[in-house]
C-alpha cells in the first residue's frame, strides 16, 4: 500500500450549465485568464483599484449625505450632483474608454524586451455560440505593440454534452492565440 502512492493530481473538472450564456461566458473568461497569468503575465490590476477608490468615495459621500445637517428634500441637489452625476460619470467613462469587454490587464512579462502588456477581451453574443477572445497591447500606440489578434470558435468545440470544460482544447486554442499575437510584428 506505502508504494502504491503517487503524486498525480487530478483536478476537478470545471461544470457549467449549458443553458445558460452567463455562466459559459464566466467559466471561459475564467479560463482564459488562468492561462494568460500562467504563461508569465501578471495581472495588471490599477484599473480595478481607480474604481474601487471612486467607489469608496460614493460611500463616503453617501454618508456624508445620510447625516448631512439638512434632511432629504434639502441635500437633493447635494445627492444628485456629488454621487450620480460626477462619480458614477467617471466610473461610466473609465467602462467605456478603458475596459470595454476586456477580462484581463497584464504587465508584460519579466525579463522581456517588450514594454507593454496586454488587454484580454471577450464577447459572447446573446442567443449565439461563437465565443470571441482577442489579444492587443495595452499602448497600441508603443513602438513594441504587435497588431491585435483574434479568435472566434463556437463554444460547442471546448463543451462536453454534460457541460465539462475540455480544459486540453480550449488551453491550446488560447496558447496558440498567445504565441500568434507574440509572434505577430506589427506592420509598418
Amino acid at each position: 500500500m506505502g508504494n502504491e502512492s503517487k503524486t498525480t493530481t487530478t483536478k476537478n473538472p470545471r461544470k457549467t450549465n449549458l443553458l445558460d450564456h452567463h455562466s459559459i461566458k464566466t467559466l471561459l473568461d475564467e479560463s482564459v485568464s488562468e492561462i494568460v497569468t500562467s504563461r508569465g503575465y501578471v495581472e495588471d490590476v490599477r484599473l480595478s483599484n481607480i474604481r474601487l477608490f471612486l467607489g469608496t468615495i460614493v460611500i463616503i459621500i453617501a454618508l456624508v449625505a445620510q447625516f448631512y445637517p439638512k434632511k432629504f428634500p434639502e441635500n437633493h441637489n447635494f445627492l444628485i450632483g456629488c454621487i450620480y452625476v460626477v462619480i458614477n460619470g467617471l466610473l461610466q467613462l473609465i467602462l467605456y474608454t478603458k475596459e470595454k469587454n476586456a477580462i484581463l490587464f497584464t504587465y508584460p512579462p519579466p525579463g522581456s524586451f517588450n514594454t507593454t502588456g496586454l488587454i484580454i477581451s471577450s464577447k459572447l453574443p446573446k442567443f449565439s455560440d461563437l465565443y470571441t477572445i482577442s489579444i492587443a497591447s495595452a499602448d497600441p500606440k508603443s513602438i513594441s505593440a504587435n497588431k491585435p489578434v483574434e479568435l472566434t470558435k463556437s463554444v460547442t468545440k471546448w463543451f462536453t454534452k454534460d457541460g465539462v470544460l475540455v480544459e486540453g482544447l480550449c488551453w491550446k486554442d488560447v496558447e496558440g492565440l498567445i504565441d500568434d499575437y507574440a509572434n505577430d510584428k506589427k506592420s509598418k
